[in-house]
């Protein structure tokens, strides 16, 4: 019985197709993914600063703020969206603008008061 099981795991080496993958082949990631308009850009930063005031990582004073610019930056060789934020009610002058960062695709990748 040994000698059977093994006689057939070895012919099962033999007879089996290889799979191989070539060139041309995707494992379904999207390498270049398309760039988000400026007005989803908006949007999206919108719903990320609400999501932080909500959380207490910013001032719950910034809940409902209107963006008041929205640029692509260039910062390394990488292009991001900038969505400019501003704030009276803030009594701290340093941080009366709050920029959010994201990527061309729209993913969300940073938050400061510097813009830079």
């Amino acid at each position: 019985m040994k000698t059977l099981a093994t006689a057939l795991i070895f012919s099962s080496l033999f007879f089996a197709t290889p799979i191989m993958a070539g060139s041309g082949h995707d494992h379904g990631h999207s390498h270049a993914q398309e760039a988000v308009s400026s007005e989803e850009a908006v949007s999206r930063a919108s719903k990320k600063l609400k999501q932080l005031a909500d959380t207490g990582k910013i001032d719950t004073a910034w809940a409902g703020i209107k963006a008041s610019h929205v640029e692509k930056k260039t910062f390394s060789r990488e292009t991001e969206w900038v969505i400019t934020f501003k704030n009276d009610k803030i009594s701290d002058s340093s941080k009366k603008t709050l920029y959010l960062f994201f990527s061309l695709d729209g993913h969300y990748i940073a938050t400061n008061y510097t813009g830079n």
